[in-house]
């Protein structure tokens, strides 16, 4: 059967344990562990593990035809960036499809469903990401969901014998948006405490 979809809407469900071979297959492929943090070889057992952790604040979707439940062609995930309850509001995604359907919008599909279940249903603020700089392609995606450029980590990763730089965007809810200008630049007192603090470890 072709899963081809024809002006449809794909199918977002929650990914469960079922769906690993599906997921260590996709992250297998040699289109997409070369665009995540993955190593090449990753194994069924270990996806397993990582599904487990759904019910641990972690938040896995996933993108299947409608006729075809069963079958996973796309996966987002929404992670704590923390265990602190200061980072609550916040939540880092990681998104991949299956090269096979890659251009017929599941990527734009999970990221929507990953928006709306951050913004109406976990009060989640924050969305960051990093992306690769030469991953063009998933670039513009992101900047088309609100997602904009914070930043550039280099020499982050280490992929096909060089080093990989990557660059780092969020996306903001309008409530942290404005909480941010509201707040304003700290007075001269408030910016003196700050500053002394930088040094603090923990």
């Amino acid at each position: 059967m072709s899963l081809k979809q024809e002006g449809r809407r794909w199918l977002i469900r929650q990914a469960r344990m079922e769906d690993a071979e599906a997921v260590c297959r996709i992250f297998n492929h040699e289109e997409v562990f070369p665009n995540t943090m993955q190593l090449p070889f990753s194994s069924q057992s270990y996806w397993q593990q990582r599904l487990e952790c759904m019910d641990r604040g972690h938040h896995m979707l996933a993108a299947c035809h409608p006729q075809a439940p069963e079958t996973l062609l796309g996966l987002i995930g929404l992670h704590p960036v923390a265990a602190s309850a200061r980072v609550a509001h916040v939540r880092t995604i990681g998104l991949s499809v299956d090269p096979d359907y890659a251009g017929q919008g599941i990527g734009s599909q999970l990221l929507r469903a990953a928006i709306d279940l951050a913004d109406n249903w976990l009060n989640v603020t924050r969305l960051s990401l990093g992306v690769y700089s030469h991953n063009h392609r998933a670039i513009d995606l992101y900047e088309r969901h609100g997602f904009v450029k914070e930043g550039l980590s280099r020499g982050i990763s280490f992929g096909h014998g060089r080093y990989l730089d990557s660059l780092e965007m969020a996306r903001l809810h309008p409530r942290l948006e404005q909480a941010l200008e509201v707040q304003g630049r700290p007075d001269e007192t408030q910016a003196h405490y700050l500053s002394q603090q930088g040094d603090t470890k923990c």
